[in-house]
């Protein structure tokens, strides 16, 4: 059985799709330590590490490298310091580890914002195009690169996240093009298949109900919620003729004068649609996921569902650590999808 090394492993999602394809992790690498005890509480003695920047390589050790360097300083929603921030340059730490072990695959995931990061103090100048593409050809790696989405995977959230992912030995057939990376991964659901779209009520509506684990609102914010039907969000009492332009200003706060769609300002999911990107927490003004019909956000272990994580992982931590485990993981289903077809070629 092929193997995998797994970086940044958070709480492990992207290696349980890679197990499912058929791959085998034999090492994790993850600095968190409630991530750690995840991982040891759900595998049998796993050989963990717990620093990337200290981690070396054996040349021949493994067949794929995986993993996701931190994101959030390439995120579109933070301050987007990219390579000024430390966590980005954890991207450089992949990069050498694949220089060292030399797998005949790997796969690194991010966030869709990394596609368009400049480089440090210069309005031009891609850190994709210019620093990341660059070091990877270098080493002999030929490139299927680009934006997928979970949903058209069949996983019921439109997550969208950027892959690179390498073949050592050219084995995609574009070399030395980059080959997108819908070419490699066409997509199994949406309008272009015979599957439709998955939508909450196929993953949720089975889970039981009895001591749900979640955060909770303020009352004050709980009674907003209470007004807001299933699939709407702040646009309902800007629409509807019951509330005053007033009442929508208190509701939305400083976001009132803000630009842009808002979407997630007090947003309350629906059965029949999926959801948007699971985030780190499900409380945030800007990016609430309030229950379908219950006055909550939805539970962690709806969480951990809609990323396709086993019912019987468990997660370590408080609350609000779990939530950013689950919320930080590749959906499984993904994790599948990418292992089964490296597979195709290695077999």
């Amino acid at each position: 059985m092929p193997n995998n090394l797994s970086l940044f492993s958070g709480a492990g999602g992207f290696d349980i799709g890679l197990e499912r394809a058929g791959f085998t992790t034999t090492q994790y690498v993850e600095a968190d330590e409630t991530c750690r005890d995840t991982l040891r509480i759900n595998l049998h003695n796993p050989l963990l590490f717990n620093d990337v920047k200290t981690y070396k390589g054996q040349k021949g050790t493994f067949d794929l490298v995986s993993g996701g360097p931190p994101c959030q300083s390439f995120s579109t929603a933070g301050k987007r310091e990219a390579l000024d921030d430390p966590r980005g340059n954890l991207i450089f730490d992949f990069i050498r580890i694949i220089s060292e072990t030399m797998p005949r695959f790997f796969v690194m995931e991010n966030v869709r914002g990394l596609e368009s990061a400049n480089l440090p103090g210069k309005s031009r100048g891609s850190i994709l195009q210019d620093e990341v593409y660059p070091r990877f050809t270098a080493l002999g790696y030929e490139l299927a690169t680009g934006l997928v989405s979970s949903l058209d995977y069949g996983i019921a959230q439109d997550r969208k996240r950027f892959l690179i992912i390498g073949s050592r030995d050219h084995e995609f057939g574009s070399w030395p093009d980059h080959m997108p990376i819908l070419h490699l991964l066409p997509p199994t659901h949406g309008a272009e298949t015979i599957n439709p779209y998955k939508v909450l009520c196929e993953v949720l509506t089975d889970l039981p109900t009895e001591k749900t684990e979640c955060m909770s609102y303020s009352e004050a914010r709980a009674k907003i919620y209470s007004e807001v039907p299933p699939g709407e969000n702040w646009r309902y009492f800007r629409d509807s003729p019951k509330y005053t332009s007033e009442y929508v200003q208190e509701v939305l706060g400083g976001a009132y004068n803000s630009t842009g769609g808002r979407v997630g300002y007090w947003r309350r999911l629906s059965w029949d649609k999926w959801s948007p990107t699971l985030t780190t927490s499900p409380v945030q003004k800007a990016t609430g996921l309030c229950h379908p019909d219950e006055i909550r956000p939805l539970s962690v272990r709806e969480y951990a569902r809609i990323q396709g994580f086993p019912d019987n992982w468990k997660f370590m931590g408080t609350t609000a650590a779990k939530y950013r485990q689950i919320g930080n993981a590749v959906p499984i289903v993904l994790g599948k999808v990418i292992g089964k077809q490296l597979l195709t070629y290695m077999e």
